[in-house]
């Protein structure tokens, strides 16, 4: 069985000196790298790169650079989809957004971990569980989701947070680690936010 075989069996795998994965993170690391260098208002340009590197899209989509992942080709973005600056994907395993996916600056989605004793993580070994991100889902700034995390729709996760368990549909959650603190309700679209 393949490195890649592995990875994608949510095994324990080799990354560090694998030639195909390291080859097709080289791929994708150039992708990334001609789109961070693109001017802001390239958009054709950034949709045109973006369409190579993600595995896949639906019509409108916007994600503001700098944006960094592993292979793309895990990466599945909705309709309407919003990224803001510095979005890390880790995408060893599928990492699936649905569609009014809103994503504020400095947030990661990690699907690779490493073993907690340090004879195996230090041989380079790792392993990577897939996340997903239901419909309607604004996240906030600085989140970090990790391994195998599934996120609910209608939902919106607090500035700060780390998201290290499931959160359920229609919910407000936040903290380290990501706790619902209520449920979205009708009362919420009455709360006017201007000040």
């Amino acid at each position: 069985m393949t490195e890649k075989e592995k990875m994608h069996k949510q095994m324990l795998y080799d990354a560090n000196y694998d030639v195909e994965l390291l080859k097709e993170r080289h791929v994708a690391k150039d992708l990334c790298y001609e789109y961070n260098n693109l001017r802001p208002s390239d958009e054709e340009g950034q949709k045109i790169v973006m369409k190579k590197l993600l595995g896949k899209t639906k019509g409108a989509f916007c994600i503001v650079g700098p944006f960094w992942c592993d292979y793309g080709y895990n990466i599945e973005i909705g309709e309407n989809f919003f990224a803001n600056h510095n979005t890390v994907i880790l995408d060893c395993a599928k990492v699936k957004f649905g569609d009014n996916v809103f994503v504020a600056p400095n947030c990661g989605f990690h699907t690779a971990g490493h073993p907690i004793d340090f004879e195996r993580r230090n041989q380079g070994l790792e392993y990577a569980y897939p996340i997903t991100v239901g419909d309607n889902v604004w996240i906030g700034a600085g989140v970090q989701v990790m391994p195998g995390v599934t996120i609910g729709s209608n939902v919106v996760i607090g500035g700060g947070s780390v998201v290290v368990k499931d959160i359920p549909d229609n919910s407000v959650a936040v903290g380290n680690p990501c706790r619902v603190i209520r449920a979205i309700t009708e009362e919420d679209k009455k709360v006017c936010w201007d000040r």
